[in-house]
């Protein structure tokens, strides 16, 4: 599998039963589970203290502590590799066509227009639901195809409101 840790440091790591190795080399690692994500590793007479601080398994990325230094890192393994060299991005196909109501209420307003570029996170529109104002974000980046609901209307769970 190919690992990258803060986007900038790319290894080749295997692990084959008890046998770590990267970038070709095995490596001698003594490694102790404390649990609830932490864990402390020997190696080369070297002590370090490793901790999970975030894990996000559809990205496959990670952050961890080492030391008391954060390190982000990102997986890749031979199926998404052979996805890519196949000209399939699994990130595409993470894409969401359209957005729901996530509960019954009122469109106080609606942010984005049709056509419009979107990032992940972007503010797309206004719902009020139980008298309380909910921002609805972009769960992905894309452009908004339609926009099927206006300022003012009720809607219900479950119905679409913007498609991609």
């Amino acid at each position: 599998m190919n690992v990258k840790v803060n986007d900038r440091y790319g290894f080749e790591i295997e692990v084959e039963q008890q046998m770590l190795s990267v970038d070709g080399a095995e490596l001698q690692i003594d490694i102790t589970d404390l649990s609830g994500g932490h864990a402390h590793i020997i190696h080369e007479n070297r002590s370090y203290k490793v901790e999970l601080v975030s894990e996000d398994k559809a990205e496959k990325t990670s952050v961890i502590k080492v030391n008391g230094n954060l390190y982000k890192i990102a997986i890749e393994d031979q199926y998404d590799i052979l996805l890519k060299q196949l000209g399939f991005d699994i990130a595409k196909g993470n894409k969401m066509l359209e957005i729901k109501a996530p509960m019954p209420g009122l469109v106080l307003n609606v942010i984005v227009e049709a056509g419009q570029e979107v990032n992940k996170g972007d503010n797309l529109l206004v719902l009020e639901a139980m008298k309380m104002e909910n921002i609805i974000k972009s769960p992905s980046s894309g452009i908004v195809k339609k926009i099927l609901v206006s300022k003012g209307d009720k809607v219900e769970k479950n119905e679409i409101l913007i498609q991609f």
